[in-house]
This record gives structure tokens, C-alpha cells and sequence, in this order.
């Protein structure tokens, strides 16, 4: 996903360029400015969530580890009797 937002925000630059070199009218600016932001509002939208998947991936395998070191830690507990 993240690969085609930076190939829309490329093609929204090469439109944009496009549209002033060529001397366009002003619904073809205006048309290649629209693409562009849009396709850079879904390029960091993307990599927000990308992010924030991470950081959840990241927080689970913390919640795992915990449950490890308190279920390792009562298991010392009950052998530090003997």
C-alpha cells in the first residue's frame, strides 16, 4: 500500500509539473494539485498506520513477555521451598 501511495504522489508531481511547463488551463492545475495532496494524505496516512502497527505488535509481544516472567518468577516461588 504504502509502494502505490508513493507512486501516486510521484504521478501527482509529474502532473503538477506537467500542468505548469505546459501551460495548461487552470482546471488542469488546479485537477493536478487535488491528485497530489490526496495522494500524499493517503501516503502519510499509510505510514501513520504502519506505525501504529508496529507499535501494537510491539506492545502484544510485551503483554507475552510479562506473562513469561511472572508465570517463571511463581514457578521460582514455589521451588525456593525445597
Amino acid at each position: 500500500m504504502f509502494v502505490w501511495c508513493a507512486l501516486l504522489f510521484a504521478i501527482g508531481v509529474f502532473s503538477f509539473l506537467d500542468a505548469i511547463l505546459m501551460n495548461n488551463e487552470v482546471f488542469g492545475r488546479v485537477s493536478s494539485i487535488f491528485f497530489l495532496l490526496i495522494s500524499l494524505g493517503l501516503l502519510i496516512r499509510t505510514s501513520t498506520k504502519r506505525k501504529q502497527a508496529k507499535k501494537e505488535s510491539y506492545e502484544k509481544r510485551i503483554f507475552s513477555l510479562e506473562k513469561q516472567v511472572n508465570k517463571m518468577e511463581r514457578e521460582q516461588e514455589r521451588f525456593k521451598d525445597f
